[in-house]
């Protein structure tokens, strides 16, 4: 999939114009509401200047968290609003609501120039349920469209598809974000380097089954780490212990594994504690091993030094999902591991892009984010581009010869 043939934010007029974004704004929060990673708003940035600069007016629109169709203060993105006034210089005003009178009457009050941020789409019901009337109240507040969400292009949500619909009267674009990461993947996904190796992480392997099986076809290896190798272990009659499995995906894991061609490859060793944290009872054992009242949190050393070496051999590589629980010590060195071989493999010329979410924020913990090529913004929207997925909201965005 490409965006290259859809118009961009760059290609229009936007004096004097008001342009709704939908951005991504999805960031995690500390407990006193401070944002512990800004990383999506950064990279929103260069959309909403190329507005701004060029006399236009910005309303911003983004889900955050999953408050339920109703205001939470819990959910609100009154912290995001804060953190682009700092980042853009300017004050950044906050909507006390998505679609209603407070929302209507700060648009109307805005001036060229002006930056302003609607509360959480998820606020509403409609955001969720796709509600073309909804998006009708949200279509009426600007004259462009603008798709500046690479995270939530996979999804049906009515700031996605039902409010470029409903603008289809007005200009409808792509963000320079969005433009980036989908002619990035869609081209290195075409065209890659070889050998093409996949990483695939985290904890079911109901999460990546499509994403495997076309893998399995374009790559010419994929490693598995992350608890979704313990359903393939139980699958070769392994024991797991008390660790994270689908009982109910055992027999599509041997499917999987019937039609992997050799390129499949499972962790030989596992780090298993009786319960994650620093003060449990850990120990390695080799994969398929795991004892009673211990579960696997973690590819073990051996699996690690294997993949790094797979990882050294190639030209592309994509990765998507840590191979264990990254955020508690001693389970971390499985993902570390893995990250450190892709930089080390990045400085030797290969490409390698991790592919947003738990991975993502892995290796910015890492302090490895910029020795890769690509750290993609959106984990569920990079993974349905593996799976070869087209995006209705992309989709619905005008052509160039428009």
């Amino acid at each position: 999939m490409t965006v290259a043939q859809k118009k961009s934010i760059a290609d229009i007029e936007v004096a004097h114009r008001s342009v709704i974004i939908r951005c991504d704004f999805n960031v995690p929060l500390a407990e006193d509401r401070q944002i512990t990673d800004d990383r999506r708003i950064r990279l929103a940035l260069p959309t909403i200047q190329s507005v701004l600069e060029r006399g236009g007016r910005v309303v911003m629109i983004s889900h955050l968290g999953r408050p339920g169709g109703k205001p939470n203060p819990d959910f609100s993105l009154r912290p995001v609003a804060t953190r682009l006034s700092d980042l853009l210089g300017r004050p950044c005003g906050l909507a006390a609501d998505v679609a209603g009178g407070d929302a209507a009457e700060k648009i109307a009050a805005m001036e060229d120039g002006d930056v302003l941020l609607l509360e959480n789409l998820r606020f509403e019901p409609g955001e969720k349920s796709g509600d073309p009337a909804f998006a009708n109240r949200l279509g009426s507040f600007a004259d462009i469209y603008c798709n500046n969400a690479f995270g939530t292009c996979h999804r049906n949500d009515a700031s996605m598809v039902a409010l470029p619909e409903a603008m289809e009267r007005k200009p409808r674009v792509v963000g320079l974000l969005v433009a980036r990461e989908m002619d990035y993947l869609s081209e290195t996904i075409a065209n890659p380097g070889r050998p093409f190796l996949a990483v695939l992480g985290g904890a079911k392997v109901s999460d990546k089954i499509s994403v495997i099986r076309q893998l399995l076809r374009s790559c010419d290896r994929i490693l598995i780490g992350g608890a979704m190798a313990y359903t393939f272990s139980l699958a070769q009659g392994g024991s797991v212990g008390n660790s994270l499995v689908e009982p109910d995906k055992v027999d599509l894991a041997k499917q999987l594994l019937d039609e992997d061609q050799g390129k499949l490859e499972l962790p030989v060793d596992t780090h298993c504690a009786t319960a994650p944290g620093a003060g449990a009872t850990g120990q390695i054992v080799a994969a398929g091993s795991i004892p009673d009242g211990f579960a696997g949190f973690d590819i073990g050393p051996q699996t690690a030094e294997k993949y790094a070496e797979f990882i050294a051999q190639a030209k592309t590589v994509v990765w998507n999902g840590p191979m264990g629980m990254f955020e508690v010590a001693p389970f971390d060195q499985g993902t570390l591991a893995v990250a450190q071989a892709l930089a080390h493999a990045t400085a030797n010329g290969a490409t390698t892009i991790v592919g947003g979410g738990d991975s993502a924020a892995a290796v910015e913990q890492m302090g490895l984010a910029n020795q890769v090529s690509h750290v993609s913004t959106g984990g569920g929207a990079s993974l349905a581009m593996l799976e070869g997925q087209t995006f209705a909201a992309v989709e619905r965005l005008d052509e160039m010869c428009k």
